[in-house]
């Protein structure tokens, strides 16, 4: 092939029309080229796992015969929200991003038809991992990602390497003033609550998320904007958003649960923590030094999806806190 492709530039030089149809020619690959071709390890391939009936999409990219690094995000978005850091830390580990229930490009069966809840969503991440054959893991912790991810802890702390925990609370301190008609919807699942909240499933709430409290809103990508209102505008999917706002709950009662898990179990811990996020505030940060003690503690001068303002930094710290613990 490299012969035909020399002659070929050697004839275009001359100005053959000819040379036309043989450049066209010499550089495709045979079908049967492409199929003995090596996938690229460090590509991200995005997937799918039947666990009880239901599909859950996942991305997965680097060596399976590497340390795992779970990835779990926050409401409104999806694995979407590691497009960028992925493909850095595949490069040394096995990185898998999955889709919860109702989010990204898993199923999302009606809210009436099915439970939503982060009890539920703890167990689809781990039958996830089980059917992957991953036996121990580091995980990413943000929003939702925590009380998902603290689940999983505590029902098999030795299965959790460490944590990278940013923007996701597990301390009362954390819980202010954006949480109090959330709060009236646990006191009070009536619809009136429940409407109340659907402002928060808005075009103008999800770009307020992504660009609140960040040091240079314009450059936060809008692509976040389209890609997250578009999942949250699907048919069914604000009784789903709602089912989980209102099970949020839930997790508050497994704080001290979680803290003295802390304490027995002492996992490691990278807290990369954006200060100006409403949501979850830096008063929620500062409790997980009380708890922990091999505990690296960064605030950024970002918001709440720090990843899109501080992601090399936050791959950076990263890098450093999976090779010491691994």
């Amino acid at each position: 092939m490299l012969r035909a492709i020399t002659n070929t530039l050697a004839t275009l030089t001359a100005g053959s029309v000819f040379a036309v149809s043989v450049v066209t020619v010499g550089f495709y690959l045979s079908p049967e080229a492409v199929r003995a071709a090596e996938p690229d390890p460090f590509q991200t391939q995005f997937r799918a796992q039947t666990i009880d009936g239901m599909k859950i999409a996942y991305r997965e990219a680097g060596d399976p015969a590497n340390p795992t690094v779970l990835l779990l995000y926050g409401f409104p978005t999806s694995s979407h929200m590691f497009r960028n850091l992925i493909p850095v830390l595949a490069q040394d580990y096995h990185v898998i991003a999955p889709d919860y229930p109702g989010f990204g490009a898993s199923d999302m069966p009606p809210a009436e038809e099915y439970d939503y809840s982060f009890a539920g969503t703890a167990r689809m991440m781990t039958e996830l991992l089980d059917a992957k054959g991953v036996d121990r893991y580091a995980v990413y912790l943000m929003d939702y990602g925590a009380p998902v991810g603290f689940r999983m802890f505590a029902e098999d702390p030795d299965r959790v390497t460490g944590f990278i925990i940013q923007n996701g609370n597990a301390y009362d301190a954390g819980l202010r003033e954006f949480w109090d008609p959330i709060k009236a919807y646990w006191a009070d699942p009536s619809k009136e609550n429940g409407d109340a909240l659907r402002a928060f499933l808005t075009m103008d709430a999800t770009q307020w998320q992504f660009t609140h409290g960040t040091q240079n809103p314009d450059a936060i990508s809008p692509d976040n904007f389209w890609h997250v209102q578009y999942l949250l505008d699907r048919p069914g999917n604000q009784e789903v958003q709602l089912e989980m706002f209102l099970d949020y709950g839930t997790n508050v009662g497994e704080y001290p649960k979680w803290q003295a898990m802390f304490r027995e179990y002492q996992p490691p811990a990278l807290l990369m923590w954006g200060k100006n996020d409403v949501i979850f505030p830096e008063e929620g940060a500062h409790p997980y030094k009380n708890d922990l003690t091999d505990l690296e503690f960064h605030i950024l001068d970002t918001g709440h999806f720090a990843l899109e303002e501080y992601g090399p930094e936050i791959a950076a710290e990263m890098q450093d806190f999976l090779a010491r613990i691994n």
